[in-house]
């Protein structure tokens, strides 16, 4: 891992040193005059070397036809000193803008007056009409406001257009309501966080019976609005005939998750007592260091922090190039040898750290958790248990968490090369055989995926109780949940369960407030994928508040499989966990024994002594 922050420094500093993070700050115009600056001549280029010390903003000449013509842009950059509000329809809108403002819309070297007296002017100055535009808070270029022109400039600009153009336009006509239901979902979340806080059997009823109320009513919404579209005769656009198909697409992926949902939940019913006591047995162990709750706030702040560099490190990487002079005494950057290796490398370590960054969450609140268990005095608990297991973390295992994060590098890497030849087959509609042999492969190695959080989240909470190092934590980890029960762990199960229908939940109820807000505002375009956006950012959101409880039930079920494991509950040995456990445990073990008895498949045994299961 040294190595790999050693060479992902060296990368930031090359990008530093030949990159032109001017260029990507603040903006060049098609001559290579940085916006803001003043700026060095290009030989062979006239029109550069200008000072642009009062022009900070990038102005495109043609922002609503957008073009890209041999990997460069058809329309001209100029240096402006501010950005159109209004929308100009003539050139002699134009001049009175120039001549008000101070802003000159037109190449450099036509002077405002003669805007409208020579000839050729217009293919000297943008295209008209020109869209009322506003600068962009972070990068000073001007944004054009318009719908179809935001969609079609935003589109072009990352090399896109046919598959963006329409989506981003209905983004930005409906930004808004995307931006409510944001908040909505984050209202939500946080609501589900106190109900699984204070959770008892009559929440747990009235949660269940919401989940399926909301998961019946928003799959026949969605038939009913599917319905409702294949009857309007009015429907002519293309636009809205792809709703009608995103909506069709919908109506039965909710109607399969719908009927999964329902049949899960009938299966485990008799589960939700003890499910009840899981999550409360959860809430206490919580409840002895508060700020558990607090942990996903600050690693998604470490993360977007960290994503956000590593993404202006990347453009760096991109502005790294050579001035060459084209035609018409323009300029433009040739990349420099070799930076497409440090872009692949640059993604490798993309995917390392952000998983070492998560992989220090979960062994942060596992640490948590083992130092609350573990304490033999319940009524003074110990103190700053969360400094204390990170602390530990950063001074003896580091080494473990990097082996865990550098699993699922190796696991994801090989997977996102197969899901690009997939991609790139599908779309030269050939290869039958190839496609579905590397959609399998994809498929193991999600599995594959699955499986190692899982083993890696086991071998953080191992290695805090032992001290021991990775490969050591994950074996013997393996070998405590081989001896649980088959009972019990279905009442863990149950509870992943419970904690997974919340944010089901909260998604229901987003995608609803979606639904109805979207469909009276059917001049929008296509609105299904501004939607669906939506629904993730709302399971996003809901996963990095409720994934705490589910850290902190793996990390408990596994405490008290050693302390089962190194205890025999006398005198001598007593448990670690405390009574409510104790007692919860027992009556586990009661139905264990009630079901072998039924089953005749052991021989039965008198009491409710705790046993290993």
């Amino acid at each position: 891992m040294e190595a790999c922050c050693f060479f992902m420094v060296f990368i930031m500093g090359y990008s530093v040193a030949a990159g032109a993070t001017g260029r990507l700050l603040f903006g060049y115009d098609s001559f290579g005059n940085v916006c803001g600056k003043k700026n060095s001549p290009v030989e062979g280029a006239p029109l550069s070397g200008q000072d642009m010390t009062q022009k900070k903003h990038v102005f495109f000449m043609n922002s609503c036809n957008l073009e890209v013509k041999d990997v460069r842009l058809s329309s001209t950059v100029l240096c402006v000193s501010s950005c159109p509000e209004e929308q100009l329809d003539t050139l002699e809108e134009v001049q009175l803008f120039a001549n008000t403002s101070g802003s000159f819309l037109c190449v450099y070297n036509l002077n405002s007056f003669n805007y409208t007296q020579i000839p050729n002017a217009d293919l000297l100055c943008p295209r008209l009409p020109v869209p009322p535009s506003k600068s962009f808070p972070l990068f000073n270029r001007c944004i054009p406001q318009t719908p179809e022109c935001y969609s079609l400039f935003a589109s072009v600009l990352i090399n896109d257009v046919d598959s963006l153009h329409r989506i981003l336009s209905g983004i930005m006509s409906g930004r808004d309501t995307v931006l409510g239901l944001c908040i909505l979902a984050f209202a939500l979340s946080l609501a589900m966080m106190f109900t699984f806080r204070f959770i008892t059997t009559l929440l747990v009823h009235i949660f269940i019976a919401l989940i399926v109320l909301g998961l019946l009513f928003v799959c026949g919404v969605l038939w009913w609005l599917y319905y409702d579209y294949t009857n309007d005769l009015s429907i002519e656009l293309d636009t809205e005939r792809e709703n009608m198909k995103c909506l069709l697409g919908f109506a039965i992926a909710s109607t399969v998750i719908t009927a999964v949902l329902l049949t899960l939940i009938y299966v485990l019913r008799k589960r939700i007592k003890l499910t009840v006591e899981l999550l409360q047995v959860t809430n206490k162990a919580i409840s002895s260091s508060p700020f558990l709750l607090f942990q996903p706030l600050w690693t998604f702040a470490i993360l977007i922090f960290f994503w956000v560099l590593w993404v202006a490190v990347l453009l760096s990487l991109g502005t790294a190039g050579a001035a060459q002079v084209v035609e018409g005494g323009q300029v433009e950057y040739k990349p420099l040898s070799g930076i497409r290796y440090m872009w692949w490398y640059h993604l490798i370590g993309l995917i390392w750290t952000s998983e070492f960054i998560l992989a220090c969450q979960q062994m942060a609140v596992a640490g948590t958790v083992v130092t609350c268990y573990f304490n033999r005095n319940k009524s003074d608990p110990p103190d700053r248990p969360i400094l204390s297991s990170l602390s530990i973390l950063f001074c003896y295992h580091q080494g473990t968490v990097v082996k865990g994060s550098f699993l699922i590098t190796v696991v994801r890497i090989p997977r996102a090369v197969l899901m690009y030849v997939y991609n790139t087959l599908k779309e030269k509609q050939d290869g039958a055989l190839s496609r579905c042999v590397s959609q399998c492969c994809c498929c193991c190695f999600w599995c594959l995926d699955k499986c190692l959080h899982h083993l890696n989240q086991n071998a953080y909470t191992t290695t805090a109780i032992n001290g021991t190092d990775f490969c050591t934590s994950a074996k013997d980890a393996l070998k405590l949940l081989s001896k649980n029960s088959s009972h019990f762990t279905s009442v863990n199960c149950f509870g992943d369960f419970i904690i997974f229908l919340g944010k089901v939940l909260v998604v229901c109820f987003t995608v609803f407030g979606g639904l109805m807000a979207f469909n009276y505002h059917r001049v929008l375009q296509v609105w299904a994928i501004p939607l669906l956006l939506v629904a993730f950012f709302a399971y996003l959101v809901a996963h990095s508040f409720l994934s705490v409880f589910e850290t902190v039930l793996d990390a408990l079920f596994l405490c008290f499989a050693v302390d089962l494991e190194t205890n025999d509950g006398s005198s001598e040995k007593p448990y670690f966990m405390d009574q409510e456990f104790l007692n919860f445990v027992k009556r586990i073990n009661k139905l264990n024994i009630r079901a072998q008895r039924n089953k005749n498949s052991l021989t039965s045994e008198e009491g409710t002594e705790l046993r290993p299961l």
